[in-house]
């Protein structure tokens, strides 16, 4: 289990075009129809998620981030406030380590809010004090695995689950 050795000072994150603020009990009931939809979760691990697993999992992140000091952020774009998704690093409960995951609306694809999302993440994970951050994605999720070798993750493996190829990137500070 890795810690956030050092304090960050401030929890939201701001990029040039984005926010993103630590999920909360208002995000529900974006996460909700988020979780849901098979084109934004169904690449997900353990897939598309019932209302009260969304429930389940946020408080699961709420309480993740006042443990560890890092967690999920629900992603908007700053300009006008709109929900775009999430991103954010979680402990794998594979035991591989904390990773970097990220899910926003199909809508919001071919512009760059991924990169953006994720390479903020990255970098607070970082500045955070994790020294080593993963993350998995299918082989033939070709969008994703461009997204993290953008953002400067590295191949380190790979493993089968559920009958996919999945490919580990990773990235050391």
């Amino acid at each position: 289990m890795q810690t956030a050795s050092r304090l960050v000072t401030s929890r939201v994150v701001r990029t040039p075009r984005l926010t993103l603020l630590p999920v909360g009990k208002e995000n529900l009931p974006d996460l909700i129809p988020l979780k849901a939809d098979p084109a934004v979760f169904g690449l997900m691990l353990h897939g598309v998620r019932t209302p009260e697993r969304t429930l389940e999992e946020l408080e699961d992140d709420i309480d993740f981030w006042e443990v560890r000091g890092y967690g999920t952020w629900a992603v908007h774009r700053t300009e006008d406030g709109e929900f775009l998704g999430i991103a954010g690093l979680m402990e794998r409960p594979d035991g591989r380590g904390v990773a970097l995951r990220y899910a926003l609306w199909p809508h919001c694809r071919g512009r760059g809010y991924a990169r953006e999302a994720a390479k903020a993440a990255l970098d607070f994970g970082h500045v955070a004090g994790l020294r080593r951050i993963i993350a998995v994605a299918r082989e033939t999720n070709v969008s994703s695995c461009a997204v993290l070798a953008d953002i400067g993750m590295t191949r380190a493996g790979e493993f089968m689950n559920l009958g996919h190829r999945m490919l580990v990137f990773e990235s050391m500070r």
